[in-house]
């Protein structure tokens, strides 16, 4: 198991309550490896969004085990949890998630800030320059086209230099183009830090660029194997 820096064990999570109450993951298991690429894949609602919550420490899960960077969910408080989510994973969602009242240089900054990094602002300027927006460290987020608006928050993943990227339908608000432009930048990445990208999509291209697709359906994984990358037809 050590070789794994995401480790997960019959996996069971329930959400909701009464006649509510949904069983989200079933037993489920999945093991990545450090510096792999995997592409979560499946129906809406089989469960792949709360798979990743529950990877980045967002969920408890009812049973089972979860294992991240070495260390087990199950022996930390909230607080020791969200200080090593902190340290140790980076996130970019469909919706940018982007503070609208900051500066694309001030969202970036911020999870150093909170670390108390006192580079923050110098580490954060390099990372938007890495991202191609050395031009637009001042501007708002509403000054912004979407895809420079995910780039932004792809720097901010990136700036704490996390083991783990997790990215929900990061290409999804954004026209083809753009979208391409985009999931270039985020494989070459974690290329270059050697960083774990777990990734949502419902695009078969995007998936096929991942070293593995993992298809999930009713919570069960129903499938793993590489990806059949679109480079490789070509």
């Amino acid at each position: 198991m050590n070789e794994f820096v995401i480790f997960l064990e019959n996996v069971d999570l329930t959400l909701g309550s009464g006649p509510s109450r949904v069983h989200v993951l079933k037993h489920l298991g999945l093991a990545v490896s450090q510096g792999e690429s995997v592409g979560l894949v499946g129906p809406s609602g089989s469960g792949k969004s709360t798979l990743l919550m529950v990877i980045a420490g967002l969920e408890r899960i009812d049973s089972g085990r979860v294992v991240v960077a070495g260390q087990d969910y199950a022996g930390l408080d909230e607080d020791r949890l969200a200080r090593f989510r902190g340290q140790n994973i980076g996130f970019v969602f469909q919706a940018f998630h982007l503070m609208q009242t900051m500066t694309a240089l001030e969202n970036v900054a911020v999870p150093l800030e909170l670390a108390g990094r006192p580079d923050a602002f110098d580490r954060a300027r390099t990372v938007l320059g890495q991202v191609g927006l050395g031009g637009r460290l001042s501007h708002y987020p509403a000054q912004l086209s979407g895809g420079e608006q995910q780039r932004v928050a792809i720097a901010r993943a990136l700036v704490v230099e996390p083991a783990i990227l997790i990215a929900d339908e990061p290409t999804g608000n954004l026209d083809g183009v753009t979208g391409r432009e985009v999931a270039d930048l985020l494989f070459a990445a974690v290329a270059g830090h050697g960083t774990t990208l777990v990734l949502v999509t419902h695009d078969a291209t995007l998936a096929s660029r991942c070293d593995r697709t993992v298809r999930i359906d009713a919570g069960r994984i129903e499938a793993s194997a590489p990806a059949l990358r679109a480079a490789a037809g070509s």
